[in-house]
Parts: structure tokens; C-alpha cells; sequence
């Protein structure tokens, strides 16, 4: 495994607790107390994944999201949002702005580690098929985990890319979000109230034109127009 997490929390005793599950599967941890040393670090050393505390002593842990999101360098790197606020308003906006899942405080160790696991899982690997056609402007490289829409390249979370490749493998095909879902986190699934909704809205704003090739199949899900 060996995978190097990123824990960004200003509560020592959590911090640690959350790195002491993480060693103990295999994981290389890396603590942060708040965001200008992960700032640091993430221009020496790219993380798997990185842990984030939303209330930190000098930004925002959303603000922390937004920047990452922004940095071409730094966009593929998923996220996992750790804390108190439990609102569904804050979940919707820490994932609206590219996380790629969110926990609340308090929380089992047990149930973070398997969530890590489940964003770290990376899809099928098929040796022919390098690229994917999503329409005739669209097109995955799956090795480079890259997407280009009319030519432009665009920013596409992992979650993201994994529902497009989804979508685009299968075209004309509807899937229930109970069945992407099953995609993204396999039978370690935790659900998240409108997880996919929110993933494929943000998919849809940054396809821009693109975006009506994703159709909402009233009461059964979504599929990609052949």
C-alpha cells in the first residue's frame, strides 16, 4: 500500500488518533496543524489523498478546498472532509467545491479508514482501452486520468472522472445512483445524501456545452446519449 495521507487537523488527540488508524492499514501519514504547512509540503510532496478539518486556525478549511481544486498540480488529489459541522448545507458545500466525501465529528476510526480506502480505489485498469469517447467532443485518457471537452482540458475530481468514465463505457445506458455509487465505493459504499447529484452537477457545469450529453432519467437515474 504505502499510499502517503495528509491529516490537516488542529486538535492534536484527533490527529493522532486518526493517524495511528491510518499506519496501523498500511498507510504513510503525514500530520498537519493547519493549512500554510500543508501548503508547504504540497510543493515538495504530492499526497494519495489528503484528510481535512474544516475549522483551522489560519484559513478555511473550504477556502483549503477551493485552493487545491484551483491548482492544476494540486486538483487531482481527492479529499476527504473531517468535522464537526454536520449540517446538509455544509456537506453539499464542501462537496460542491470538489471533496470527495465528508465525515462528521464524532466519528469511528473503523468507518475513515474504510472511506479512505473506497476514494483510493482506483478504476478497472482495461489494457486496450486508453481513451474514452463521451460524444464527439469529449474524450477520457484513462492512464493520464485527463478529460478534454471541445479541445479544452478540464479539471474533473476523481469521483468525477470515475461517474464520466462510467457513463462514457456504457453510452445509452442508465444507471440508478445507487449503481454509481456501487462504482465509486464498491461494497465499501457509504452513502451520502445527494453525493451523486452533487457530483454530476459540478460534472455538468464544467463540461460546459458538453454537459447535455448527461441526461437525468426522471426517477431512475443518469446515462450519457449514445
Amino acid at each position: 500500500m504505502n499510499e502517503l495521507i495528509a491529516v490537516v487537523e488542529d486538535e492534536p488527540d484527533i490527529r493522532d488518533l486518526v493517524s495511528l488508524h491510518l499506519k496501523k492499514e498500511g498507510f504513510q501519514v503525514e500530520g498537519f496543524e493547519s493549512a500554510r504547512p500543508l501548503f508547504r509540503s504540497l510543493e515538495k510532496r504530492r499526497p494519495a489523498l489528503i484528510i481535512l478539518d474544516l475549522m483551522l486556525p489560519d484559513m478555511d478549511g473550504l477556502d483549503i478546498c477551493r485552493t487545491l481544486k484551483k491548482r492544476d498540480d494540486w486538483a487531482s488529489v481527492p479529499i476527504i472532509i473531517l468535522t464537526a459541522k454536520s449540517t446538509e448545507t455544509d456537506k453539499v458545500l464542501g462537496l460542491e467545491l470538489g471533496a470527495d466525501d465528508y465525515l462528521t465529528k464524532p466519528f469511528s476510526p473503523k468507518e475513515l479508514v474504510a472511506r479512505v480506502r473506497a476514494v483510493l480505489r482506483r478504476p478497472g485498469r482495461d489494457a486496450e482501452t486508453k481513451t474514452l469517447a463521451a460524444g464527439p467532443d469529449v474524450v477520457l485518457d484513462i492512464d493520464k486520468h485527463e478529460v478534454t471537452a471541445n479541445g479544452r482540458k478540464i479539471d474533473l475530481t476523481p469521483a468525477e472522472f470515475k461517474i464520466l468514465k462510467l457513463l462514457a463505457s456504457h453510452p445509452g445506458r442508465v444507471f440508478s445512483r445507487d449503481q454509481i455509487l456501487d462504482d465509486l465505493w464498491g461494497q465499501e459504499k457509504i452513502v451520502v445524501d445527494r453525493t451523486i447529484d452533487v457530483h454530476i452537477r459540478n460534472l455538468r457545469e464544467k463540461m460546459g456545452e458538453a454537459a447535455s450529453l448527461i441526461k437525468n432519467i426522471r426517477g431512475v437515474g443518469y446515462k450519457l446519449e449514445e
